[in-house]
Parts: C-alpha cells; sequence; structure tokens
C-alpha cells in the first residue's frame, strides 16, 4: 500500500496544480520541488517517515508542473504584436491540413521582423493559409506545393491563443498550451516558392509522401482519409460525416492512432520477433527471445507512434509499454495496481496536461477493468478447439467489460454513449487493429495494399450505417453532479468486476443518479438566458420552467463547420435539452443563422420565427414556420415573450438584413426584462425608441449588430436602460467590434458590459439577479488568456 501512495503521489501533486487559476513565479515552484524531493530522500531513508515521503513527492510533482508551466507561458506573443504586419523565416513544422478555406499548419519561426527591426516570438505558431475568396476557392500554386520540412519566409498577422469556452465545451486554449503552441495567426502574403526543400522534420516529410500517395492511389476519398488517419495519423483527412458515423457507433477512439493501434502493432511485432528469435540458437544465447521480443515491440510501438505523428495519446501508449516492458526486463512482478500506478507516475512526468485529458482516464480505466477481471492463463488450456472456443469467449468477455465499465466514464466526459457501440466493436476491433491499419503501413512498401484496405472498409461502413439507423443508436445524458459521477464509477467498476452476483446488483442503483438526476432549471415565472461563445456571432439560449429558446444560431466557420455542430449541440445535450420549442433566426446573415442546419437536423424544433425571405433554404428544414412581426407575443411558463420588430410589412425580401431583425423582449412579472435586439441599427433603434418609450427598458441587453458603429444610438440605449449589455463578438475580429464609441457609451450609462472574448460563455437567471457568471471566471486556469472588458479590433 505504501508503494502504491507513493507512486500515485506525485501525480496527485501535478493534478492539484493544474486546477490553479493563475501561477506563481518560477523560482517558488522551483523552491517547492526542491523541497519536496529532499523530504522524499528523507522518508526513504527512514521508512518510520513514509508519510513524508509521500507528501514529498506529491510537494515535488506540484512544484516541477508548476515550473514547467511557468516556463511555458513565458514564452509569449507580445500583446503589442497581435495584428501586426509581421514578416517571418522558418520552416514547416507539420502535415499541412488542407480545409475548405485553404491550409492550415504548425511553423518553427526561426527569424521574426516588424518593419525590418528583429522581435522575439514563441519558437512554434499555427497558421492559416487561406484561399482567395475571388479565385473560386481554389487552392494557388504555392499553397499545393507546400510542404512538411521547407523553410518559407511568409507575411503573417498573429494573436495570442484564444478560443472559445463554454460549459461543458472543447478547451482548445489547455489543447494549444499541451501541445507548445503559443501563438496563433493566417499568412497574408508569400513568395511563389519556398526557400529552401527540405530543411528539417525528416518524418513529417515521410508522412506527407504517404499520405499524399494514398490519396493518389484509393479513388474512394472517404476511405483514403480513413487509411491516412490509420497510416500516418492525419485525422484532419477524415471526411465530417464520417466522424459522425464513427461517433455515433462507438469508434471514434478506433479512428485515431490510439493506444489500442499502438498496442496492437507492439504484440504483433513481438511475436514475429520471438519467432524469428527463437530460430537462432545463437541469438537466444546472446538476449534470450521474450526479452528481445519485449524490446523489439517496444521499439516498433515508438517508431510507429513517431510516424504517425507523435501526438499525445500516442506518447501516452508508449511511455505505458515502456513502463511494463522495463518493470518484465529487471524481473519484477507487480501486482496489476501497482504497475499501473508507475505508468501513472511516468506518463505524468512526461505530460502532467494528460490528465486532464478523457483519453488518459478511459485508457487507464480499460485496462485496470481488464486486469482486474482478467480469468488467467488456466481458462485458455486444453484441445486446439478449446483453446478457440476460449478466445473467442474471452474476446466477447474483454468486449462486454470495456462497453459496461467504461461506459458510466464516457457519459462523465461526454454526456454520451453509444448503445450501438457493443456491436459495432466486435466487427471494427479485429477489422481495423488486424487487418486494416496493418495494411495501411504496408502498402507504403506494396502501395497495392493500400486497396485491399479500403475495400476492406466498405463492408464495415455498411455494418456502421445499419446500426447508426436505429433511433437510439447514440444516448444523452445532461451533466451530472459529481456525486452522482463517482456513484456511476463505482457502479461501473462493480458490474464487471469478478465479485459476487449481490455486490454487482449493486451496480444499479449506484448508475441511477447519474441517467435519472434532473438537470436544473428555473422556477415558474422566471426564466435563464445564457449567451454561448460562438465567436463572431449571435446564438442566445433562453430557458423557462419547461420551454427551451434558441436566439440565433451562431456563425459558420467554414463549408463544413458551424456553431451549431461544434458549440450548440454540445451544450444543449450537456445541459439535458431534448427538443427546442421555438428557434428564433433573427435575420439571414451567416453569423447568425450558419448553425442553423445542424440544429435543425439534430434536435426536434417544434416552432421557428424568422425574417428570412420566403426562398431561404432553411425554411424548408423549418416546421412551423412563422414570420416574426411586432406585436406577436405567447406565456410559457410565466414567462411572456413578444416581438417588437419588424412590424407587419417592414420584412422586405430586398431591404439589407440587418433591417428586418427579428427584436425580441422577454419579461415576467416581478422579474427583470431582456431585450434580444439582433443586428437592428440607428434607424430600427430610433424607431422602437419613438413607438416604445420607457416601456422599452429591460435589465439585460443584448447588444445591436455586436456593438458596431452603426447602432447603439444614445437615444436607444436612454429608454432601454441597461443593467447589463452582452456583447457577443470574435476575439480581434476584422470588424472591431465592439467599437471604442460604443463601450464608452455603455460604460457612461454606469452598468456591466460583458463580451464574450473576455467572458466566454455568460449564464444569467433572473430569479437570482446579479451580473451573471462569465465561463472563464468560474473554469479559469492559468493556460487561459486574461482579457479585459474593452473594445477589441486589429
Amino acid at each position: 500500500m505504501r508503494w502504491f501512495a507513493a507512486l500515485l503521489a506525485w501525480p496527485l501533486g501535478a493534478a492539484l496544480q493544474l486546477q490553479q487559476r493563475a501561477l506563481g513565479g518560477t523560482a517558488l515552484y522551483a523552491a517547492l520541488a526542491a523541497l519536496g524531493v529532499l523530504l522524499a530522500l528523507a522518508g526513504w531513508r527512514w521508512r518510520r517517515l513514509g508519510l513524508l515521503a509521500v507528501l514529498g513527492l506529491a510537494l515535488a510533482g506540484f512544484g516541477s508542473t508548476g515550473w514547467r508551466a511557468a516556463q511555458r507561458l513565458a514564452e509569449h506573443l507580445p500583446a503589442e504584436l497581435e495584428g501586426r504586419d509581421l514578416q517571418l523565416t522558418g520552416i514547416v513544422a507539420s502535415l499541412p491540413q488542407a480545409g475548405p478555406n485553404g491550409l492550415r499548419f504548425r511553423f518553427e519561426v526561426e527569424r521574426a521582423t516588424l518593419d525590418g527591426a528583429e522581435v522575439t516570438l514563441p519558437r512554434l505558431i499555427s497558421l492559416g493559409w487561406y484561399v482567395n475568396a475571388h479565385e473560386d476557392a481554389a487552392l494557388s500554386q504555392p499553397q499545393r506545393e507546400l510542404r512538411a520540412g521547407q523553410r518559407w519566409a511568409f507575411d503573417v498577422r498573429l494573436r495570442r491563443p484564444h478560443g472559445s469556452l463554454n460549459p461543458h465545451g472543447f478547451d482548445y486554449e489547455l489543447m494549444l498550451f499541451e501541445q507548445g503552441v503559443r501563438a496563433t495567426g493566417y499568412v497574408r502574403a508569400a513568395p511563389s516558392q519556398p526557400i529552401e526543400e527540405g530543411a528539417g522534420y525528416p518524418v513529417e516529410r515521410l508522412r506527407q509522401r504517404v499520405r499524399d500517395a494514398i490519396f493518389a492511389r484509393v479513388a474512394d476519398a472517404r476511405a483514403a482519409g480513413v487509411l491516412a488517419a490509420l497510416a500516418v495519423g492525419d485525422q484532419g483527412a477524415i471526411e465530417r460525416e464520417d466522424w459522425e458515423l464513427f461517433r455515433t457507433t462507438g469508434l471514434s477512439h478506433l479512428m485515431a492512432i490510439s493506444g489500442m493501434h499502438i498496442t496492437m502493432l507492439a504484440w504483433l511485432a513481438a511475436a514475429a520477433i520471438a519467432a524469428l528469435w527463437r530460430r537462432s540458437p545463437r541469438a537466444m544465447l546472446f538476449v534470450p527471445a521474450p526479452q528481445a521480443a519485449r524490446w523489439g515491440g517496444l521499439l516498433v510501438a515508438a517508431a510507429y507512434a513517431l510516424f504517425a505523428g507523435w501526438a499525445v495519446p500516442a506518447q501516452r501508449t508508449v511511455w505505458m509499454l515502456a513502463t511494463v516492458v522495463l518493470l518484465r526486463s529487471a524481473g519484477l512482478r507487480w501486482p496489476w495496481p501497482l504497475v499501473l500506478a508507475l505508468a501513472a507516475l511516468v506518463v505524468t512526468l512526461a505530460d502532467p496536461w494528460a490528465l486532464l485529458q478523457a483519453g488518459f482516464w478511459l485508457s487507464f480505466a480499460a485496462v485496470a477493468l481488464l486486469m482486474a477481471s482478467e480469468p488467467g492463463e488456466a481458462a485458455y488450456a486444453g484441445t486446439l478447439r478449446e483453446r478457440f472456443i476460449a478466445t473467442l469467449r474471452g474476446g466477447l468477455r474483454t468486449q462486454l467489460i470495456a462497453t459496461l465499465g467504461l461506459a458510466p466514464l464516457t457519459l462523465l466526459f461526454f454526456q454520451q454513449v453509444s448503445l450501438v457501440g457493443f456491436f459495432a466493436n466486435l466487427v471494427a476491433i479485429p477489422l481495423i487493429t488486424l487487418l486494416v491499419t496493418p495494411l495501411a503501413l504496408l502498402g507504403g512498401f506494396v502501395p497495392p495494399l493500400w486497396s485491399l484496405a479500403a475495400w476492406l472498409l466498405q463492408p464495415l461502413t455498411l455494418w456502421l450505417q445499419w446500426l447508426a439507423g436505429f433511433p437510439a443508436a447514440l444516448w444523452f445524458v445532461p451533466a451530472a453532479p459529481a456525486w452522482a459521477s463517482a456513484a456511476a464509477l463505482l457502479g461501473g467498476a462493480l458490474a464487471v468486476l469478478p465479485l459476487p452476483w449481490r455486490v454487482r446488483a449493486l451496480a444499479v442503483p449506484l448508475a441511477l443518479p447519474l441517467l435519472l438526476t434532473p438537470p436544473g432549471r428555473p422556477p415558474p415565472g422566471h426564466y435563464e438566458l445564457l449567451a454561448a461563445d460562438v465567436g463572431q456571432g449571435t446564438a442566445v439560449l433562453v430557458r423557462t420552467r419547461a420551454h427551451l429558446l434558441v436566439y440565433d444560431a451562431g456563425p459558420q466557420y467554414s463549408r463544413d463547420s458551424d456553431a451549431g455542430a461544434r458549440v450548440l449541440l454540445p451544450l444543449l445535450r450537456a445541459r439535458g435539452e431534448r427538443e427546442v420549442h421555438r428557434l428564433v433566426l433573427s435575420h439571414r446573415d451567416t453569423d447568425h443563422v450558419g448553425g442553423a442546419r445542424a440544429l435543425l437536423a439534430a434536435l426536434p424544433v417544434r416552432a421557428t420565427s424568422s425574417s428570412l425571405p420566403p426562398d431561404h433554404p432553411l425554411l424548408a428544414l423549418a416546421p412551423q414556420h412563422e414570420p416574426c412581426a411586432a406585436g406577436q407575443t405567447w406565456v410559457w411558463d410565466g414567462v411572456r415573450f413578444e416581438f417588437l420588430h419588424p412590424r407587419e410589412g417592414e420584412a422586405d425580401p430586398a431591404a439589407r438584413p440587418n433591417t428586418v431583425s427579428c427584436v425580441l423582449r422577454v419579461a415576467a412579472m416581478d422579474a427583470p426584462a431582456a431585450l434580444l435586439a439582433g443586428d437592428i441599427e440607428r434607424e430600427q433603434e430610433l424607431r422602437l425608441a419613438g413607438r416604445h418609450g420607457e416601456a422599452l427598458h429591460a435589465d439585460v441587453l443584448l447588444v445591436p449588430h455586436h456593438g458596431s458603429r452603426t447602432s447603439s444610438t444614445p437615444l436607444f440605449l436612454d429608454a432601454v436602460k441597461p443593467r447589463i449589455a452582452v456583447v457577443q463578438a470574435g476575439y480581434r475580429n476584422r470588424f472591431g467590434h465592439p467599437a471604442a464609441e460604443v463601450v464608452e457609451r455603455y460604460r457612461a450609462l454606469g452598468g456591466t458590459l460583458v463580451a464574450s472574448p473576455a467572458c466566454g460563455a455568460w449564464t444569467w437567471r433572473s430569479d437570482e439577479g446579479g451580473a451573471g457568471r462569465c465561463q472563464r471566471d468560474s473554469a479559469r486556469r492559468y493556460w487561459h488568456l486574461s482579457l479585459v472588458q474593452a473594445a477589441s479590433g486589429e
């Protein structure tokens, strides 16, 4: 037990440091790490002070992680260089990822200048090189020739890492921080050809040659994308529809370079090396065959992980395998809990931020469950037929254990689980790991094997499409409180461990709180507003006791990415929303309706209101559509909704979209009111103020047109008198929203101005009052960019 506690002490200390909202000084963390090491050595020297050693290791883990984080944060882009035209020379450090809008790639900066003077930049940055909108969205010749390892000179504009931050959403800034990327930006100008070919990154150059060869050889682009993902780790090559299919059927883990692929390849390599080694008596005298097989398998696994891009999950698997190989090579037969604890220590030493990744916990939980429930070698003894039947049963049992045991953890991290995943994985795991992945790798030497691998994917795709067609293929639950999640995790473990059935039966009541805990809702007569962080666009959730209204659906980021799929659907599902009772699309601009298609396709929408023209394609998907018009009212759970604009006959399809924005007022008796103003401009504001006067007052105002100079006129603000003004805009957006003079107008009112770049998602309840809650405040960690509520722009 003492060894187990000592091995887990360092990861525990690192985990505590990852909860810090802000960092201390580098010297402080170095001193804490040194003190922790001294305490650990003292506890090791005097065995009676074993607890001191555990505390020392935890302190060392805390200090070491903090010191590394401080070193990484010190390498940053100075704020005064954001949005400036910089001249960079450096090397393309990754596979260029082709998208509908151009290319994205990592760039290692060698030299940077501003107006001829050298400046210091982070070593590794992420760049986009976008297509010219006037060239039919086709890549230019230099873009088509971009290769990993080339040295280029670019004119760029950069900004500090910043991403949308929503409840239960993806943390983009954490991902960049963990990968060491300390600035992002885009190419403004480039020469027609690189300065030098093959200036560095030989592995990345080889990966790109193999990827390009796969796409040239395999006619089916979707199959080629899957093979490229399995062979070289290019997950961006997989089509969006295929990712949706894999997610629905519980196969997302198989289509990335996961621990399963690397471990299986290591096992196959070890078996082959052992068989060959035993053919040479001299080789066995030099190194025993089991030893050679272990180290050979580890080397093959490391080579595959490196060739696949050395992503964080791949690194984690290699460190785990190395830990097991070292223990076996040293002749140590540790119990499986100690082996896992040591592996967790090694992984945390290499990458402490792995503790924040779902893959870390899913990997260790899967291995722990399988080890704890392993029946032993005797179960596989007997005749060849008996061993075959035992192996088949073992495979079914393993999949059942993984499915049941990991279900609570999957629901905890993703609020969803595939109910057809067991059947999908039964076919896909052996097919992908034993056939398709080896063929995808061997195709680099024998290219016709890629065609065979693509052919094997066809029946698998048909099988998955059939499974995904079931109405309840994917099951969602709302995010549960911590106590319910802990109880469900315990229940999942009890269900699969080799325990008496009366103990296993406890899994059912332990899991019920996770599955049945109702999400929090406002009381009757009150409502909740959530302004989602969608970048440069608008999306607001209005929740009453039993109804949900969605006001706008956010922007379309590219031809295959939008706020509906990336932000709103995960947010709604985590909140336990099963349907949308009314979807309001204020006007037809894509920063307001870009995510509507994904929303309409994924969730039942009972009614739609909009100012869209009659021929707009979204109306074909919208049920019970009604043009919004001033005077329309309805009441949900004691909360009154009223459209104030446009008036009947004003919604002319030929009018500019902003001028016909649906303006919605939400109010309840004895409760503060909210005004959602879309993108109305000066003229519409003056009309509203003239018609309604003081009746326009609202405690919360969704700032018109994202804080543009064309809106937020003094007369309108005098009528509304908002206590809280909310601006939904993108960080350093190209429009300069919110404009500095508009910000000053709101500040002059004496209220609170909330801007999504500095706040993230903003949540407010009419029964609680106050200024609401910013996601960047409640979930702040030291890697998040800290901003003040101020005007932004280039």
